[in-house]
């Protein structure tokens, strides 16, 4: 008996140990965790680089970077939390935010952010973190969609190259596409569509013709109802591929990666793109190739179009918010923004970031995408609860079918609308 006991205490002691090891040693150094999703060698550099700084100046709060995938980040998460093993400072985009905030996993950030991370922010991109009463993320990369070109292609043809100022219309942008087609001669396209994720591209790009897709109701609650502005971009887009076959349909099932060897090849004039592909052109674009940055086709509201940024949360289970919230004053600061937005070839959110010199140049086409940044907007699906599942369910296959011509106009309305519907109507059951 007396073997037992001391053989209890000593597994007792050895189990507390490891329990104060897991939080690390009681030395009174705050630990926090910071996953972060940045991927390409220079954005993980800087971001790595600026923890490096932060726990060099700040011995007292140690912050560890934790490498995480835009692949599973959802699900990751959501894991995460229910186990309770949330890292305290999360990395992640603004449209995957809604139910992790209503589900009051994040910490709403009001209380918690200093006076001048607030005010250099603007109002809209706050909207994006905005969900009910809470700001639940800092909206700090954003990532417009241009238009990349065959710069060679554009000027042997004689058409008009649209600048931020005169950008072309969605009519112009199909007229444009027919032409360069006629010109560049048999098995070679004006536009290569990546559509392998088309929710994002239909609707972001859909508010430039005034389309919203989503409605709230005075009840607050969301449906969806596709308005003849919501169908300009979709229809534009149907037009090319299925009616003019200026765009071909092989790429509609691409990532935007793919894409880039046949434009390499001059197989397509133009590929709309996100603004952060700038940078695997660049890096592998043959010798003596010629690109250039447009801006995307305008609707009856210009420029504007829908962007999802990424965003800096802490997560409403850390014990040291205070701390997490000092970490994102320093990683934030403008001249951090700036650091982390060339590494990750995207824009800043920040007004005095986005001011900055070097993202003004024509080189790559840096003044273009900050032209067109003024002009971006909270993506229609921000705050809607269920987007995750509506997108994945309904939308996803509804536009891929609609793109490639399996289904038409009207049956595209009755599975966004009906079908979808009935699954952010179990979202919203009070």
């Amino acid at each position: 008996m007396r073997r037992a006991l001391v053989l209890v205490a000593f597994l007792a002691l050895l189990l507390t140990g490891c329990g104060a090891g897991a939080d690390g040693p009681d030395d009174g150094v705050v630990r926090l965790r910071f996953q972060s999703l940045a991927w390409q060698k220079e954005s993980v550099d800087v971001n790595r680089q600026l923890v490096k700084e932060w726990n060099a100046a700040h011995p007292g709060i140690r912050v560890e970077y934790v490498q995480g995938s835009w692949d599973s980040v959802h699900d990751q998460l959501l894991t995460s939390f229910e186990g309770g093993e949330a890292p305290d400072i999360i990395h992640d985009a603004s449209d995957d935010l809604a139910d992790f905030a209503y589900g009051g996993y994040l910490a709403d950030l009001r209380p918690l952010l200093s006076e001048r991370l607030l005010a250099d922010i603007p109002a809209r991109s706050w909207e994006t973190t905005t969900f009910g009463e809470g700001v639940h993320g800092v909206p700090f990369l954003q990532e417009p969609r241009v238009i990349i070109a065959n710069r060679r292609i554009l000027e042997s043809s004689g058409v008009r190259v649209p600048t931020p100022e005169h950008p072309w219309t969605w009519t112009e942008f199909r007229g444009i596409a027919q032409d360069l087609t006629r010109t560049m001669g048999p098995g070679r396209h004006a536009v290569a569509w990546p559509l392998k994720e088309p929710v994002s591209v239909s609707l972001n790009l859909g508010l430039s013709a005034g389309g919203r897709l989503f409605h709230r109701g005075e009840d607050g609650r969301v449906t969806v109802d596709l308005t003849e502005a919501d169908t300009v971009v979709p229809g534009t887009i149907r037009d090319l591929v299925v009616t003019d076959r200026t765009a071909p349909r092989t790429t509609l099932g691409s990532g935007g990666s793919d894409t880039l060897p046949g434009f390499f090849a001059g197989k397509y004039a133009m590929v709309p793109l996100g603004f952060a592909y700038r940078q695997q052109i660049a890096q592998q674009a043959p010798e003596g190739f010629e690109w250039t940055v447009l801006p995307a086709p305008a609707g009856a509201a210009g420029l504007a179009q829908g962007v999802s940024p990424q965003t800096l949360s802490i997560a409403e289970a850390s014990p040291h918010k205070k701390e997490a919230a000092a970490f994102l004053d320093f990683f934030l600061r403008p001249e951090n923004m700036v650091r982390l937005a060339l590494g990750d070839w995207m824009l800043p959110t920040g007004t005095t970031a986005l001011a900055d010199p070097s993202l003004h140049t024509a080189r790559h086409g840096w003044a273009t995408g900050a032209a067109v940044a003024r002009q971006l907007r909270p993506a229609p699906a921000q705050s809607v609860r269920g987007y995750p599942e509506w997108k994945d369910k309904v939308a996803t296959p509804a536009f891929q079918e609609y793109y490639s011509g399996a289904i038409d106009a009207g049956e595209l309305r009755r599975r966004l609308v009906t079908d979808g519907n009935r699954v952010l109507a179990r979202y919203q059951r009070k």
